[in-house]
């Protein structure tokens, strides 16, 4: 039996052009895929995308996909390295166009940790790496 594995992860959006704008041109993600409604991105290990939710609702035909969304429903996390790359990655990507939500702080469970938002309003965290950890 094969252990279960995620194989995609896509990011659901309204505005699909601003969210390939801020993975794309902010996070520096390279685009593999673009179809207009879906972008997908080259990601170490798992494949990752946007999607249009309109686009879902077709294929689906669940109501869910476009009712608006309230509440923070995912967090994507980025492994930034060292705490001071943590500091300077959170100053690049504000600066870029990353909405800024939490400077970076040390957390209670010991790593450096900063939070952006992207143009949808999905909270994400940049986090250090503990010493000898590896992604």
């Amino acid at each position: 039996m094969r252990y279960p594995r995620i194989g995609l992860v896509t990011v659901l959006a309204d505005d699909v052009e601003a969210m390939k704008a801020f993975y794309g041109g902010v996070l520096g993600f390279e685009i593999v895929k673009h179809l207009g409604s879906y972008v997908e991105f080259r990601s170490d290990g798992v494949r990752f995308a946007v999607c249009a939710r309109d686009v879902m609702f077709t294929h689906t035909g669940h109501p869910s996909y476009v009712e608006e969304a309230r509440g923070q429903r995912f967090e994507l996390a980025f492994p930034a390295g060292t705490p001071d790359d943590v500091d300077l990655l959170y100053g690049e990507l504000v600066a870029r166009g990353a909405a800024a939500v939490r400077p970076p702080a040390t957390m209670p469970w010991g790593r450096r940790t900063a939070f952006i938002a992207d143009p949808e309003g999905n909270i994400h965290e940049l986090y250090s790496l503990r010493e000898g950890e590896d992604v």
